[in-house]
């Protein structure tokens, strides 16, 4: 057992610490490094780490690995982080380096620790989904009871250990920014035992859960927003690194960046980003909060360029600012909004930045002007408008002395009596408001009152302090309703704000992490929705639901929520050629031959519309399904594949008891008038007597008219079928 945990290795590191502070050249440093390791190495007794539970799910990995037996003759590093928090995000570049200089083979395993913060974060499914996201390729164990955590005593989020070739603990790195000392112990530690015989350069099963997953057309994207005319939507397809632009009904107007993560300025085609996150639109312009460069960028639609208007291109730790734009270090920014100077003769002359790094918001000054409580400032200065920089949830009437943390949407409200940003800040899961007069710092919804406290957190709907949100990612302002709409990301919910009351009540979601159109909104599910945006007439809000790869289309004024299809552009001349549809069509399973087709009435529809289709199955008396088996319904539009672009194609049937759900929302670009789905089901079902298992199929055969007439939004069609014999 680790006696004392990482306070264990305190007193002889401490001493290292400090004589690396005196050292000049790297060759002292490399030195003292080797001796401390010959002392550490010649303790009477290891200071190991215990074994990890056999019980605990891995990922990327070919399955459970033991610390002291797979890795048994390897340095490994034990990363313990949380996928909310950015200190650990900052930290990942510098694995995703340590990794590329030393595999396996040289003897180094970085291996994940996740220890959630909130209870959303040790669900599986998110996990994996924060591994894609952030392109981890190292193994993750999910630790969801934190028993790793308590054992070796970690206090903060992220935190390094090194471990030597019998799991014995060397060296712990607490807190984000210790790239130079993270690969000189390694190093050493490697070069150490090499000489002693101590390392094996066996592979370790390294199967990355990426490599599992269909192509989609859109990939984790974390915001949305929509020009003034209401005719064009902005989408940050953040797993994809690009900026899409298209109309209404989903079809691309321009792609710009991706697929792979990049730092290039210049026209579309040879543009890149590197998962970026906020977007704002006015006119033919677009400014991007590009994050993970820390960048701002600006894009350019008449001229089809992009270019760099802040930051330098690394993280930078300044939390005051000041410089112009290119030469100002910046740190993760994760939205931005357009806002008005208090002086300035021009509309939206600022930028509005959610500083998500230096947990501040920041303003980019897009012409000369003064910002509230501030000087006259040039243009193209970039500079913090709110926030100390320390991570807490702490409201104060000047804004310099307010504290945030991890501030990750905006919006702005510039008529009175509101004339205020609203800040989605996600680590205090609350939403605040920063005065437009006098950048005063007030609380709306959720949190405590303690500025320290930020696990103030839960999914309750309430007034003020009585509510309670979980992690929120994005926040827009309607202004028809003057109501605010918040993403609760991690509540799997809408929520809508009355900022005069203070009310917080859910609009949408139930709660649950997964893909439902349902009949309502509140019979709707997302999947950490990150981003928001409600067009100017208030009719349609468009929701980045991040972690299904869709965006949704809520209409507030019937309550009918759809899917947005995402269209490439040449999906109107070769739409039986879209790489996407064909890879999820061969992945279909096939119906047994004896399966009956049931052709069902023509059905009349228009461009737009959403069929819910209502699957009831009866199993023969005294059977019981499988539940063991990939039961699942599935769709298919063999001569009509433009149908199913965007499309959920397939689902799980968990119970027959109760009727299975299966939305399907036409595109508002169709391509003939007349198409003909089928909705097949698959289900495996035994005897209760008999230890066989049947496997049986049914398809429906739907017949569609498209007429361009106004159908109404949401039409149901009950799917009924009966296995009668065994």
């Amino acid at each position: 057992m680790a006696a004392g945990g990482l306070a264990g290795l305190l007193p002889a590191q401490t001493q290292l610490e400090y004589a690396l502070l005196d050292a000049d050249t790297l060759q002292e440093k490399e030195n003292l490094v080797y001796q401390y390791l010959k002392k550490m190495d010649s303790r009477e007794r290891d200071l190991t780490v215990p074994e990890l539970g056999g019980d605990l799910q891995w990922l990327n990995t070919e399955g459970p690995i033991s610390l002291h037996k797979d890795l048994c003759g390897k340095v490994v590093v034990l990363d313990f982080f949380t996928y909310c928090c950015i200190n650990c995000l900052h930290l990942l570049p510098d694995l995703h380096a340590l990794e590329h200089q030393y595999s396996d083979k040289d003897g180094l395993i970085i291996v994940g620790v996740h220890s959630a913060k909130f209870p959303n974060e040790k669900v599986l499914d998110n996990i994996k989904s924060a591994i894609l996201r952030y392109n981890i390729v190292h193994p993750v164990v999910n630790d969801a009871d934190a028993t790793l955590w308590h054992e070796l005593e970690v206090s903060c989020w992220p935190t390094l250990v090194i471990l030597g070739p019998r799991g014995n603990m060397l060296f712990s790195l607490v807190g984000e920014g210790h790239r130079e000392k993270l690969f000189l112990f390694t190093s050493i530690t490697l070069k150490f035992y090499k000489e002693r015989g101590q390392i094996k350069d066996n592979n370790i099963g390294i199967k990355l859960y990426r490599d599992s997953l269909p192509p989609s057309p859109l990939l984790f994207p974390g915001k949305v927003t929509i020009d003034n005319s209401g005719e064009r939507l902005v989408i940050a397809d953040t797993g994809h690194h690009r900026i899409l632009v298209t109309q209404k009904n989903g079809q691309i107007l321009h792609t710009i960046g991706g697929p792979n993560s990049g730092r290039r300025d210049g026209r579309f085609s040879e543009a890149a980003f590197n998962s970026p996150q906020g977007i704002t639109i006015k006119n033919n312009v677009i400014y991007v909060a590009d994050t993970e460069n820390h960048l701002i960028r600006k894009i350019d639609l008449e001229l089809e360029m992009v270019t760099t208007v802040a930051g330098i291109g690394i993280q930078g730790v300044d939390k005051e600012g000041g410089a112009i734009g290119e030469e100002q270090p910046i740190s993760s920014p994760w939205d931005v909004v357009f806002g008005n100077s208090i002086s300035g003769a021009q509309e939206d002359d600022v930028l509005w930045i959610a500083m998500a790094g230096t947990h501040q918001v920041w303003a980019l000054m897009l012409e000369g002007g003064k910002l509230p409580k501030g000087s006259d400032l040039k243009k193209g200065a970039c500079l913090r408008f709110a926030g100390s920089g320390n991570e807490e949830n702490r409201n104060n009437a000047y804004p310099h002395k307010a504290g945030f943390a991890q501030p990750s949407g905006l919006s702005l409200a510039s008529e009175e009596p509101w004339n205020c940003l609203f800040v989605a800040d996600s680590e205090s899961s609350t939403v605040r408001t920063i005065s437009l007069k006098d950048g005063a710092v007030k609380h709306l919804v959720g949190g405590e009152r303690d500025p320290l406290n930020l696990f103030a957190f839960g999914d309750v709907d309430g007034a003020g302090i009585n509510a309670k949100l979980q992690h929120p990612l994005g926040v827009t302002w309607d202004k028809k309703r003057k109501l605010l709409y918040v993403a609760d990301s991690y509540n799997h919910k809408i929520k809508v704000v009355d900022p005069k009351m203070k009310n917080c009540a859910t609009l949408a979601g139930t709660g649950e992490a997964s893909n439902v159109i349902g009949s309502s909104f509140t019979q709707s599910t997302f999947n950490e929705p990150g981003g928001l945006c409600v067009e100017e007439n208030g009719r349609l809000m468009y929701v980045a639901d991040t972690n299904n790869h869709q965006i949704k289309v809520l209409d507030l004024e019937t309550k009918i929520l759809s899917m947005l299809p995402v269209l490439n552009p040449e999906a109107r001349d070769v739409p039986d050629n879209l790489p996407v549809q064909k890879n999820k069509i061969t992945n279909l399973p096939k119906l047994p031959k004896s399966a009956p087709n049931v052709q069902l009435p023509s059905l009349t529809v228009a461009p737009g519309q959403t069929i819910q289709f209502l699957l009831k199955l009866t199993l023969p008396p005294d059977s019981k399904l499988n539940e063991e088996a990939p039961n699942s319904w599935f769709i298919t539009a063999e001569d009509n594949t433009w149908l199913l672009q965007g499309q959920c194609l397939s689902g799980e049937i968990k119970d027959v008891s109760c009727q299975t759900i299966i939305p399907f929302q036409l595109p508002r670009s169709c391509l003939s008038a007349e198409a003909i789905l089928a909705i097949k089901a698959c289900l495996y079902y035994c005897s209760r007597g008999s230890s066989a298992c049947m496997m049986k199929g049914v398809s429906f055969s739907q017949p569609l008219q498209i007429a361009n007439t106004n159908q109404g939004s949401l039409t149901q069609v009950e799917l009924i079928h009966a296995f009668l014999t065994n």
